[in-house]
């Protein structure tokens, strides 16, 4: 009997032990200290105000959310910037009579990594999801907020994914 009690102590603290290199956000030991996103620009073709800002401000959110990292303005040990490039509007499903019945909305990011302890981890890489929704409905108010909500979601876990989970 106390050899399983031993085997469960030995379990238990192997596995509280190895959780100082894995947590739960999938993202491991990060040799970080602070992290830092540039003010993304708007450089889509179709241009909608203020979803630069609200793109920068979400991916500092997520950031600071699954991670001990501090957020700084200047010399981050990990630093994000880029710009989007795609900000799109098309018809997706077409009604009997030929109207489009749905509109996908399509926003695409561009993004530079760069990890000053670890230089071998840098990367530029486009990042894009898309909303549809239906297409009686005007894309502003509520529903454009959802559809960025939901693109930016995607986008910014993607982003952190690709820096610092590693998946």
């Amino acid at each position: 009997m106390k050899i399983k009690h031993l085997f469960a102590l030995i379990f238990i603290s192997l596995f509280f032990h190895s959780c100082k290199y894995y947590n739960f956000t999938g993202t491991g030991k990060i040799d970080a200290d602070t992290f830092q996103v540039n003010s993304f620009q708007n450089n889509a073709p179709l241009v909608e105000p203020g979803i630069e800002r609200t793109f920068t401000t979400s991916l500092q959110d997520l950031i600071q959310n699954q991670t001990s990292l501090s957020l700084t303005n200047t010399d981050g040990d990990l630093v994000y910037e880029g710009e989007i490039v795609e900000y799109r509007i098309s018809p997706m499903t077409a009604t009997a009579d030929q109207r489009a019945a749905q509109n996908r909305l399509y926003v695409a990011v561009n993004v530079r990594f760069f990890n000053k302890r670890k230089p071998d981890e840098d990367f530029e890489k486009r990042f894009s999801f898309y909303y549809d929704y239906p297409a009686n409905t005007q894309l502003m108010g509520p529903t454009l907020n959802t559809a960025m909500e939901t693109i930016y979601e995607r986008i910014t876990q993607d982003v952190f994914n690709e820096s610092l989970a590693k998946w």
